[in-house]
C-alpha cells in the first residue's frame, strides 16, 4: 500500500526557543505559514498517528504536537539525555528509542503508552551515538556511533547492549534495503565537526541484517561525507546527502558505484518521495 502524506513539515532548527515548522503541499511544492515549535532537530509520529513528536534538543524533551495543526499536546522530560536526537520504534509499538548524542552519550528508552522514560542506556564505549533503526525482525536495534567508527546492537526489549560492528570513520545514518535484507551505514568521515580526529573518507558499509556482518564496503570517490538519505521506490538506487562536500550522491545498490551532484551549502539529510508502507514514521521518509 502506497501511502502518500498530505502535507510535509521540514523542521527548522533554531537556537533554544527560535525553531520552526515549515508545511509544504506536496502537490504544489510551495511552502505554507510556519509554526513557532522549540528547537526542533528532528520530528517524527507516534505509530497511531495521535501526535507529531518534536525532538526538543536543545531542552531535552519530546513535545508531542497536534499532527495537523501541530498545537503542543504534552511534553516527555529527558534529562538524562542530553542532544536527543534521533529515534526508532519497537516492532508493537509500546516504546520508542532515542539517542543521546551529547554527554557521555547512551540512550533512552521511552514508553509510549504513559509518556514517560523507562530508562538510560550508557554504552560500553563512551561516544557519540547518531541514527537507530530497527531490524525487519523485530529483534534489535542498530545504533550508529560517529565517535567509535561502528555500529551498537542492542536488544530493545531487556535495552542491553548485544554487540558492535566496526564500519567506517563517523558512522552517522541508517537506510534499509528494499527487500529488509541489508542495511546500509553512511560514514560521514572525519570533517570539521569531528575535532581532534585523524582525517578519513567517508564511506557506505553494508550490513546482512541475517549475519549482523560486513558484505560490503564502498568508499565515496575523493573523500566525501555521506549523511542521512533513502532508497528509491524500487531500491536500485541510495541517495544520501553529502554534508559537508554541498553535494548529493546517488549510489547504484547493485555495485557502489557513486554518482555525485552539486547541491547548496551543507545539505542535512534527504528523502526519496514516495514511499511505500502503511504510515509514515517521519524524519527522512521512513515508513512502516
Amino acid at each position: 500500500m502506497l501511502h502518500l502524506a498530505p502535507l510535509r513539515r521540514p523542521a527548522n532548527n533554531g537556537t533554544g526557543r527560535n525553531g520552526s515548522l515549515t508545511p509544504i503541499d506536496p502537490t504544489t511544492g510551495k511552502p505554507g505559514k510556519q509554526v513557532p515549535v522549540d528547537d526542533p532537530y528532528n520530528m517524527y509520529f507516534m505509530p497511531d498517528g495521535s501526535a507529531a513528536i518534536v525532538v526538543d534538543e536543545a531542552l531535552r524533551q519530546l513535545d508531542l504536537r497536534d499532527p495537523q495543526t501541530m498545537a503542543l499536546k504534552s511534553i516527555i522530560p529527558t534529562p538524562t539525555c542530553p542532544g536527543i536526537n534521533h529515534a526508532d520504534f519497537a516492532a508493537d509499538n509500546s516504546y520508542a528509542i532515542f539517542t543521546c548524542e551529547y554527554g557521555d552519550g547512551g540512550l533512552a528508552k521511552i514508553d509510549l503508552k504513559n509518556q514517560k522514560v523507562l530508562g538510560h542506556l550508557d554504552l560500553s564505549k563512551m561516544g557519540m551515538p547518531q541514527d537507530i533503526r530497527l531490524s525487519p525482525d523485530g529483534k534489535v536495534f542498530y545504533v550508529a556511533d560517529m565517535m567509535n567508527d561502528g555500529v551498537f546492537l542492542i536488544d530493545g526489549n531487556s535495552f542491553k547492549e548485544i554487540g558492535f560492528i566496526p564500519t567506517g570513520i563517523g558512522a552517522h545514518g541508517f537506510v534499509v534495503s528494499r527487500d529488509g535484507k541489508r542495511l546500509y551505514v553512511s560514514n560521514r568521515g572525519s570533517h570539521k565537526m569531528e575535532q581532534g580526529r585523524a582525517g578519513g573518507p567517508g564511506s557506505v558499509t553494508v550490513i546482512d541484517f541475517a549475519t549482523r556482518s560486513v558484505v560490503a564496503q564502498w568508499p565515496i570517490p575523493d573523500g566525501g561525507s555521506p549523511d542521512m538519505g533513502n532508497v528509491s521506490a524500487d531500491g536500485k538506487q541510495l541517495w544520501l546527502s553529502g554534508r559537508f562536500d554541498s553535494e548529493v550522491y546517488m549510489i547504484d545498490t547493485a555495485n557502489g558505484a557513486v554518482t555525485k551532484i552539486r547541491v547548496g551549502v551543507e545539505p542535512h539529510g534527504l528523502t526519496v518521495w514516495p514511499q511505500p508502507g502503511r504510515y509514515s514514521q517521519g524524519h527522512t521518509g521512513n515508513m512502516r
